[in-house]
């Protein structure tokens, strides 16, 4: 056999893409869970803030529209902070350990880990809603039929990419410590200024304008929209349009600086 027919021989037995990107998310996740309580803040805070500030005021859990908006604000809450700290920590930590400059010398392309931690990132994602909306369904009037319930999922899995940007920007820019602290003041700051532990109809006219700018705010109006219909309005798919594209070319921008420092 010469050597192109041993090259030709190896390329028709080299996994694909699709399937590299499957096995990398697969041990993505097998990683994560070995550490349970990495993920049970992700999964359990969201349904403990229904169940705690919802569900006992009746006037609200009580109401199908009010009822809907908290279950809706809470999911937004869980799928930004699990899109934040899975990426975000997990890109500081590898950054630190010596695993991380090794899985880069291996021949599986670069798209198939990134697609394998949006993968894994977003199973874990729809992991954190089911609590939610368990919660929401038995303890509460939040009502939506089968259709605008997907609807809302898929509306969810857009509006996620900013965040995962966002924890892949910090993940590439500071160190794990730094990192841990960071999220936290981020995730917190766009969860209350965005309207998702407090309606924004309780806001001040000052604060209400300023939140229409962030991607939390912008999140929860998106998915609202794709569950209850009615008008979306323009600043909202304007401004997650303008969001992912921020973050994004941040995201890249930070890779390309780290990759610089480390592999010259």
């Amino acid at each position: 056999m010469n050597a192109s027919a041993a090259s030709a021989a190896a390329a028709s037995v080299a996994p694909s893409t699709a399937r590299l990107t499957l096995l990398h998310a697969k041990y993505g996740l097998i990683e994560t869970f070995r550490v349970p309580i990495a993920v049970i803040g992700t999964l359990v805070f969201p349904a403990l803030a229904l169940l705690f500030f919802v569900v006992p005021q009746r006037a609200v859990a009580d109401n199908p529209l009010f009822a809907t908006q908290a279950v809706i604000s809470l999911s937004v809450f869980a799928v930004m902070s699990n899109s934040l700290f899975s990426f975000g920590l997990t890109i500081a930590e590898n950054r630190e350990k010596p695993w991380d400059p090794y899985l880069r010398t291996l021949p599986a392309p670069g798209l198939a880990r990134v697609l394998a931690q949006v993968l894994s990132t977003g199973t874990l994602g729809l992991v954190a809603i089911l609590p939610v909306i368990v919660v929401g369904g038995v303890f509460t009037a939040a009502e939506a039929p089968p259709a605008r319930i997907l609807a809302g999922v898929v509306a969810l899995a857009v509006s996620a990419l900013p965040f995962m940007f966002i924890g892949i920007s910090i993940g590439y820019a500071m160190p794990f410590k730094a990192a841990i602290a960071v999220i936290q003041v981020v995730m917190f700051g766009l969860a209350f200024i965005g309207g998702l532990f407090l309606p924004p109809i309780l806001f001040a006219d000052w604060l209400d304008a300023i939140s229409k700018f962030t991607p939390s705010r912008q999140a929860r109006e998106f998915v609202i929209w794709a569950v209850e219909g009615g008008t979306l309005e323009w600043w909202v798919w304007v401004g997650l349009v303008v969001w992912t594209t921020a973050t994004l070319a941040l995201a890249l921008v930070l890779f390309r600086r780290d990759e610089g420092r480390r592999y010259r």
